[in-house]
């Protein structure tokens, strides 16, 4: 390998390969990442047996209460999510650790019993996929934060090696050359959203500072989070138990305390320490107007209902790290900027797979030259991450409605499928013929797409779910388009001989 004889040459080394090493994770990134802004509306689809009906905050709250209190009366804690438009049903979370394991149930709002819905994690697995890869909490979230950093690299070196970057915006010759074609693909999604790439992965690092960075709060808090957040206006500071059991109010008239004291219905009640005589109730309210993350809270005496506290006025410091969140998480957005931010992640995706491809095809044996084993690698995991992934996907949304609803462990099922899906993919894609790999790879998870609402129909068939099935119809077209395209490529560039024994071009 020459040596860089300049700095933007250097700077084009960089780009190059941090943008290789970490490619796939990246993509991975973006396309869950950005499926996760219809987070609720993924959600909705996977639990079709929900419905929009509206409930009583305060009688939900009271049964959901009865229901932690027979199920686990001595937990370190209680989480009750209230009904709501967006999310009908009532979700609990108890746990006697914050080291987990965390239990979760939904609850019918008006009966206080476990709902009758399908057993899945909905849009969540896709979020929290985003940035913990599925993998213990800590171990994804250090990956994830790592790939993002080398992202940051790759974005600010990109923009130093590309002089002319602005120009060849412009510029889109897809026919000149199979590399030339990539290059100006990858320049020009990349330069179309760079302004929301660089706001992404910047904000993204921010929201995992206190992980990423906790040298000052154990220097001046001694590791304690908490009394930092209280001290931040985070949240409300908490209180020790105290250590002997107590009575405690129904959480409804906690609920209907903290709607009278703010004129809103609380979106989350959280219970620290229940069935202690010192145990809290906090109310979160919806975030105010605006781009900080920050939640309004009320503290409340469990037993006798006395207002403990609430968040104080946040200082500058947290105000803009909340704001930071707020733009990474886009909860402001309505739904027009939101589905800008939706195209720009869709962009964000696509400048990872073309540079990954650009990579390839830049390096490419001339003249039927045989391929060298890392040019090879890079080229299969090409294939299996940006057309195995999407395949994957369109299985999780499958088995959704294919596997009984009464399936023990449903929810493990549809995420086993998603990953058993995006292995097959990828070992299938490395068995293809080489010129008719792209061609083929992608035309699955196009089909596999185009039959999510046909399989809805058959097995749900609800008008409320149209939206949601032309939008996967219309990935479906998108990657066939994109099958096509390849297709149409590889039989102008190759003759019948080679297509079936010869070379790719990516």
């Amino acid at each position: 390998m020459s040596r860089p004889r300049s700095f933007r040459q250097s700077m084009a080394w960089l780009h190059t390969w941090s943008g290789l090493v970490v490619g796939w994770v990246l993509f991975a990134i973006f396309v869950t990442g950005t499926a996760s802004y219809y987070r609720t509306e993924v959600s909705h689809w996977m639990r079709p047996e929900l419905t929009d009906a509206q409930a009583d905050p305060v009688a939900a709250a009271t049964r959901a209460g009865a229901f932690l209190q027979r199920t686990m009366p001595d937990a370190a804690g209680w989480s009750v999510m209230l009904p709501s438009a967006g999310s009908p049903a009532v979700t609990v979370y108890w746990w006697r650790s914050f080291a987990g394991p965390f239990h979760h149930a939904l609850l019918d709002p008006v009966t206080g019993e476990r709902a009758a819905v399908r057993d899945t994690q909905g849009g969540d697995f896709l979020y929290r996929f985003h940035y913990e890869l599925n993998l213990p909490p800590m171990w994804g979230r250090w990956i994830v934060s790592a790939c993002a950093m080398i992202l940051l690299i790759a974005l600010i070196s990109g923009i130093v090696t590309h002089r002319r970057i602005f120009v060849d915006f412009f510029t889109f010759r897809r026919d000149r050359s199979a590399q030339r074609g990539w290059l100006d693909a990858h320049n020009v999604m990349g330069v179309l959203a760079l302004p929301f790439h660089l706001m992404i992965v910047y904000t993204g690092l921010v929201t995992l500072s206190a992980m990423l960075m906790p040298w000052a709060v154990k220097a001046a808090y001694h590791g304690d989070l908490l009394r930092y957040y209280a001290d931040a206006g985070i949240m409300v500071a908490g209180r020790p138990p105290a250590g002997h059991p107590g009575p405690a109010m129904p959480l409804g008239e906690i609920v209907a305390r903290a709607m009278a004291a703010t004129g809103e219905t609380p979106e989350l009640v959280m219970v620290s320490n229940p069935g202690d005589a010192a145990a809290s109730v906090t109310a979160y309210f919806e975030e105010p107007p605006g781009l900080a993350h920050l939640h309004p809270q009320i503290a409340y005496d469990a037993a006798t209902g006395a207002e403990l506290g609430r968040v104080g006025e946040a200082g500058a410091a947290t105000r803009t790290g909340a704001v930071m969140v707020g733009l990474h998480e886009a909860h402001f957005a309505a739904a027009p900027l939101r589905f800008l931010f939706f195209l720009c992640g869709l962009m964000g995706a696509a400048t990872v797979a073309t540079g990954l491809v650009l990579w390839s095809v830049a390096r490419a044996p001339k003249n039927a030259a045989p391929e060298g084993l890392g040019l090879h690698l890079v080229r299969i995991l090409n294939l299996g991450t940006i057309a195995g992934l999407p395949a994957g996907l369109a299985a999780y949304f499958l088995a959704n409605r294919l596997l009984p609803v009464p399936l023990d462990a449903r929810a493990e099922w549809e995420i086993g499928a998603f990953f058993a899906v995006w292995v097959l993919a990828a070992l299938a894609s490395a068995l293809y013929p080489r010129p008719l790999a792209w061609p083929m790879a992608l035309a699955v998870p196009g089909l596999a797409f185009l039959a999510i609402p046909g399989v809805d129909a058959l097995t749900v068939g609800e008008v409320r779910f149209v939206g949601f099935d032309l939008a996967m119809a219309a990935v479906g077209l998108l990657l066939l388009g994109a099958a096509r395209l390849a297709g149409r490529r590889a039989l102008a560039r190759y003759p019948v001989r080679t297509r079936l024994h010869g070379t790719a071009e990516a």
